[in-house]
């Protein structure tokens, strides 16, 4: 007992993506140039939304939301990656662990509730517009944000103090390069009967509603669309959701690839190529595929670059402010 209050005190070791020194510096610099262009992408969406008066709908405001989040999902695992290459130190702290794995949970589950708020809203733009004002007013929307951040800290704080009881055994080594629930459960050497059927009711749950709940909007959205007498009608509809499809197809893809197939036991690390699909492709794609076929936000995008350039560029030198 003794050996393992000390080894879940002393923290875990992350093996990583790869252990070649080689390997290792050039996935350095893919992963700082994607974390860098995830971060930049994100945050000008979320700027350009917050400071064009077009851009004032529910639609953009759950895109910041969004935008927001992947910022937070990949900045939760990327910079201890990163830092653990450059250091050539695998180590990471228990509290540092469970921290990673609370707002891992956090931002995961934000990112699912999100995009069924996000469904929810198109499914009244298009199903029922006369409503639409009143149903996704200023303040509806603030509420369904508030309470997408409160049930995903509520569940993510439960998963987290189930783990605090556990106690870990002499091999602390997890096989990937972050702290996620089922690896810290296979490698506890005590009962994680609770900690498995929380995760099958509460985890499954907060997968499978909202996965639901975006399933029958976008089957009433397809059937009201097809009622639609015009071919350019239909396509005009349907051209407000594509973005949001594309993001949900990838979301619950990556998804099912890293916890639903069953893990590679003969080659390992094809698991770890679906956890980064998940953890660090997934909010790096989201700016450009909401990005790509939206007129407003590339005006609005050029709109907040040139009055950055401008202010950049109008800006006096610092010698000269007093």
């Amino acid at each position: 007992m003794g050996s393992e209050n000390k080894t879940g005190a002393s923290g875990f070791i992350l093996l990583g993506l790869s252990s070649d020194s080689e390997q290792q510096r050039l996935l350095l610099v893919l992963f700082l140039t994607l974390y860098l262009v995830t971060v930049g992408g994100n945050l000008l969406i979320v700027l350009a939304i917050g400071t064009d008066s077009h851009l004032q709908s529910p639609m953009y405001f759950f895109l910041a939301n969004l935008s927001l989040v992947d910022v937070c999902f990949s900045s939760t695992t990327v910079p201890k990656m990163l830092t653990n290459m450059q250091t050539s130190s695998p180590a990471i702290s228990y509290v540092g662990c469970l921290s990673q794995l609370y707002f891992f949970l956090i931002f995961s589950d934000l990112d699912n509730l999100l995009l069924a708020v996000m469904a929810y809203d198109r499914f009244m733009a298009i199903c029922r517009p006369l409503d639409y004002a009143t149903a996704m007013g200023p303040q509806r929307c603030v509420l369904l944000v508030a309470a997408c951040w409160v049930i995903t800290n509520l569940i993510s704080l439960l998963h987290t103090i189930l783990v605090t009881k556990l106690s870990f055994c002499a091999d602390r080594t997890i096989p990937h390069f972050f702290c996620d629930l089922a690896p810290l459960l296979q490698l506890s050497c005590s009962d994680t009967s609770v900690n498995e059927l929380v995760v099958l009711i509460v985890g499954g749950s907060s997968i499978a509603i909202p996965f639901t709940l975006i399933l029958i909007s976008y089957i009433r959205i397809i059937a009201a669309v097809l009622r639609v007498p015009s071919a350019r009608g239909r396509f005009k509809a349907f051209s407000t959701c594509g973005s949001h499809l594309a993001v949900v197809s990838l979301f619950y893809g990556t998804i099912v690839a890293v916890y639903f197939l069953p893990s590679s036991t003969q080659s390992p690390g094809k698991d770890s190529v679906a956890a980064v699909l998940y953890a660090v492709v997934t909010p790096l794609l989201n700016p450009f595929i909401y990005s790509l076929r939206n007129r407003d936000l590339h005006g609005a995008l050029r709109r907040a670059l040139c009055s950055w350039n401008l202010s950049l560029l109008w800006a006096p030198p610092l010698s000269l402010i007093p």
